[in-house]
């Protein structure tokens, strides 16, 4: 629990009934916990704001308060954010921190996967060639976020998961989504189509060694397109 800190009555609530059997993701109107935990309904709804931005709650009108499945992501991305809008260049040095972990992780992640999971990285594989080879070339973005993502989305690990989630929200918000040039797209597909194969046939130590190489193609990319260190710009 949290203590001795009294603006936390809300937290040490949630905390305390997380492990309830008896429907635990409801929680009580304002009122019932402003009587059950004598503090002011003033008091709990700045608590309540608080519990919304972290991520630990959802408020509607007529399902009240719900409790949500633990995640990591809202309190990296508010604070993610925040650094980005300080400096844009903030971002290179969660890049690299999300490039590490990626490569932490790799033998772990690929090792999980199912033949399902390598059949659906081959069909976002397939999809952006398909984009990257039309007349009309379309970015494949949301194919590449998500098969990076795909590749680690068996491990049981929320702040893993929260730190590649908030990168790739944090790649968006800083642009990096839009065009780059096409060979600098079709090498990037290259060693996304490589990880796939590699990983199919259980050679997880190539593998490791193409997302590394892989990985090093951001500093390329922001080097053709240089974040500037004001947001504005």
């Amino acid at each position: 629990m949290v203590h001795n800190q009294s603006s936390y009555e809300l937290l040490n609530y949630l905390i305390s009934t997380s492990k309830s059997e008896v429907n635990s993701n409801h929680i009580p109107s304002l009122k019932e916990l402003s009587q059950q935990l004598e503090v002011s309904i003033a008091l709990l709804r700045e608590q309540l704001e608080v519990a919304k931005a972290f991520g630990f709650v959802d408020v509607r009108p007529r399902t009240g308060i719900k409790r949500l499945p633990y995640s990591f992501l809202p309190a990296v991305r508010q604070s993610l954010f925040y650094a980005i809008e300080i400096d844009r260049k903030k971002f290179q040095y969660f890049s690299d921190l999300r490039n590490h972990v990626e490569a932490a992780y790799w033998y772990e992640a690929a090792a999980s996967m199912t033949k399902e999971d390598i059949d659906e990285l081959r069909g976002l594989v397939e999809s952006a060639w398909k984009k990257l080879r039309n007349p009309q070339i379309q970015i494949p973005h949301q194919e590449h976020r998500s098969l990076h993502l795909s590749i680690y989305k068996r491990l049981d690990n929320p702040f893993v998961q929260g730190i590649l989630e908030a990168y790739w929200e944090a790649y968006e918000s800083v642009g990096l989504q839009d065009y780059a040039g096409f060979d600098y797209l079709e090498k990037v597909w290259n060693y996304h189509q490589r990880m796939v194969e590699l990983i199919s046939s259980g050679d997880f130590y190539e593998g490791y060694r193409v997302l590394v190489e892989h990985s090093n193609m951001i500093h390329h990319l922001l080097h053709l397109k240089p974040l500037s260190s004001d947001p504005a710009k």
